[in-house]
């Protein structure tokens, strides 16, 4: 006879939980390391009671903002190789539907979060309760379907058997490196408290194993008779390559086949930026190697990218007549994009099976290609050097020389953490990524916010790794109250936050397209009723220490080097603040390297929209679809 346990859902849920585990290469991590939590009517009593019940193997985080928490998992989850993840548990209402945000980011960046939000009564005993949606034409939705569609795994617990098989899935998606992303299991008030025999055999521990497939031997051949056919080839290293720890892989085969590596913004950091074959961000935000190469390559190799349209310039930048994609990629659906050559691994795998078949054959590019990019990187650094430059130290810094001065002071245990604004272009262009894991830029949802809590997350992961958040005055307007859950834990993050007066990336995004920087200052209402006046005597600074940051305020060059040293050293949550100056009169970032398509408007009288458009119009001409497939041997 099977031995059972009577125990509440919520109860059950967090003892099954705290037995599971990922392993990858013989290594064993555990599968949801903790959970964090702001209590409402719709969970306290279940999910609540239960982490207090099993507080001894269920770790638990106090948060401020429910998206915050889901950025706080993510950023450990992405740290932590995507073997160990947080779960987030919330009440009805406002709680859950501030998940779907982070929900969407970490669905989008393909990386693992376990979403528990309270739910209406599945008993119905009456309707409706303190912040139900009442929908005429269904009984059986909630603010919670929102979650659906930013969700890999989503299911509504209605009776307590039915959490065995809904947390099994869950796990399921949250272990495959394919399917991985948010998972939402919501669990209705009343159903968290009640209580079942539970089978012994549903808190057994069990082993997910995350894993490795190699290439198929049809396609890994298809896949070198194009890399030894090509003349010009790059490859693209995405987010994939870090998830894969496929970082020493691929610098084996750049260095065997001195083929140069291009890096998307999830990408950067998969080769150090002083390795040989290393020449940048690759798109957009790019540097002008990378994207020359880009430009003249006749094979693209991409390795863990979705290609998006940063990565592409919209679809302008692979302009050779004859260009091919070869995809090595663990999901089918961006293996098979730009009608490329599909080669469907793991990308260490792969990477491992390209260069042994390559090396083999003795495949090398020619040396004229090798000193070609060489020559242009060492000319691109030259253009970092300059930007990095600051000739006057008593003056107020820009913000490449903000950066320039963190690039003296950090090593290669430095994580540096980043989302949204300016700060990613000219992180992209210009920052010199010393280990595999210290450029965390989220873009793939450049979700204003993330940076502070992730920086928990990251930290929590990595205790031993000094911890940076770059955060621009809008994304800390966005989302500063995590600074209180740095506070209260004694989680060491630093907080570089730079103070430029509004939303310096859109506005010149607005000013490229015609909008002329509309509603994109923090300044005063002038005359005219624009927003040109005074800067707004907003204390950013004041607001961090408010909330219990230690602050150092910089106000030149050599003001920041020494607070940036300082809070380096510091154990406990420290903030830089600095004001920086516009690029007007020194030398500021590179302009972009490619183009990007924000539509601008069609018919306009302004003279500003009307040469916009024009312009657009002349790179729209440019675009080109990828449909032809290469021959098969």
């Amino acid at each position: 006879m099977t031995s059972t346990t009577r125990l509440t859902v919520a109860q059950a849920l967090v003892r099954f939980l705290s037995a599971q585990y990922t392993e990858r290469d013989g290594t064993r991590h555990r599968l949801i390391g903790a959970t964090w939590g702001i209590f409402g009517h719709g969970n306290v009593a279940g999910i609540g009671q239960a982490l207090v019940e099993y507080g001894d193997v269920m770790p638990y985080h106090q948060g401020r903002n429910e998206q915050a928490m889901v950025h706080a998992a993510v950023g450990y989850a992405r740290q932590s190789g995507r073997l160990s993840t947080h779960a987030v548990t919330t009440s009805i209402g406002p709680g859950a539907t501030n998940l779907v945000t982070g929900a969407a980011l970490a669905t989008i960046n393909h990386l693992p979060v376990l979403l528990l939000p309270g739910d209406v009564f599945a008993a119905h005993p009456s309707d409706p309760v303190l912040q139900q949606l009442e929908v005429p034409y269904a009984g059986d939705v909630s603010v919670n379907d929102c979650l659906r569609p930013v969700s890999r795994y989503f299911d509504r617990i209605t009776r307590p058997e039915a959490l065995i098989p809904s947390a099994l899935q869950a796990m399921r998606v949250l272990t495959d490196p394919v399917e991985t992303g948010a998972v939402t299991l919501a669990l209705p008030q009343d159903v968290q408290a009640e209580a079942y025999d539970w089978p012994e055999e549903f808190f057994a521990e069990r082993t997910w194993v995350v894993r490795r497939p190699g290439a198929d031997p049809t396609e890994l051949a298809e896949a070198v008779r194009a890399i030894r056919g090509a003349r010009r080839p790059l490859l693209v290293a995405g987010g994939g390559v870090h998830h894969s720890r496929a970082e020493e892989a691929l610098a084996e085969f750049a260095a065997v086949t001195r083929i140069p590596v291009a890096s998307t913004q999830a990408g950067k950091g998969s080769l150090r930026f002083d390795h040989p074959q290393d020449v940048g961000g690759v798109g957009h935000t790019g540097t002008a190697t990378a994207d020359e190469l880009a430009r003249t390559a006749d094979l693209v190799i991409g390795v863990g990218t979705r290609y998006t349209d940063f990565t592409t310039a919209s679809g302008t930048l692979f302009a050779h007549p004859d260009v091919r994609f070869l995809n090595l990629n663990i999901a089918p659906y961006d293996g098979h994009k730009l009608a490329g050559m599909p080669l469907i691994a793991d990308a260490r795998s792969g990477l491992m099976e390209l260069t042994a078949a390559l090396d083999m054959h003795a495949y090398r590019v020619g040396a004229s290609y090798v000193a070609e990019y060489t020559e242009d990187k060492e000319r691109w650094e030259q253009r970092v050097d300059a930007c990095y430059e600051a000739d006057e130290p008593d003056v107020r810094p820009t913000q490449p020389q903000v950066l320039g001065v963190l690039d003296t002071l950090v090593d290669e245990s430095d994580v540096i953490i980043n989302a949204a604004g300016s700060l990613p272009g000219d992180l992209h262009k210009l920052w010199r990524a010393r280990s595999r894991d210290q450029y965390h830029l989220e873009y793939g949802y450049s979700c204003m916010g993330y940076e502070i809590p992730a920086a928990i997350g990251v930290k929590l992961a990595a205790p031993e790794r000094r911890v940076w958040a770059l955060v621009g005055d809008g994304t800390y307007l966005m989302m500063p109250t995590e600074i209180v859950t740095a506070v209260q834990e004694g989680v060491a993050i630093k907080v570089l936050l730079v103070q430029n007066h509004g939303y310096a990336s859109i506005g010149g995004l607005s000013e490229e397209t015609g909008a002329e920087r509309f509603g994109t200052a923090y300044r005063h209402r002038a005359a005219d009723g624009t927003f040109t006046g005074a800067p707004l005597p907003v204390d950013l600074a004041a607001n961090a220490a408010s909330l219990g940051m230690r602050v150092l305020r910089a106000k030149t060059v050599s003001d920041l080097r020494e607070a940036l040293a300082e809070a380096r050293d510091a154990d406990t949550p420290t903030c830089v603040y600095v004001e920086t100056q516009t690029a007007d009169t020194v030398s500021g970032p590179p302009p972009a390297q490619a183009w990007w398509d924000v539509p601008v408007a069609e018919t306009a009288t302004r003279p500003s929209a009307v040469k916009a458009r024009e312009l657009y119009e002349r790179h729209v001409s440019t675009r080109r679809r990828h449909l032809r497939r290469s021959n098969r041997s």
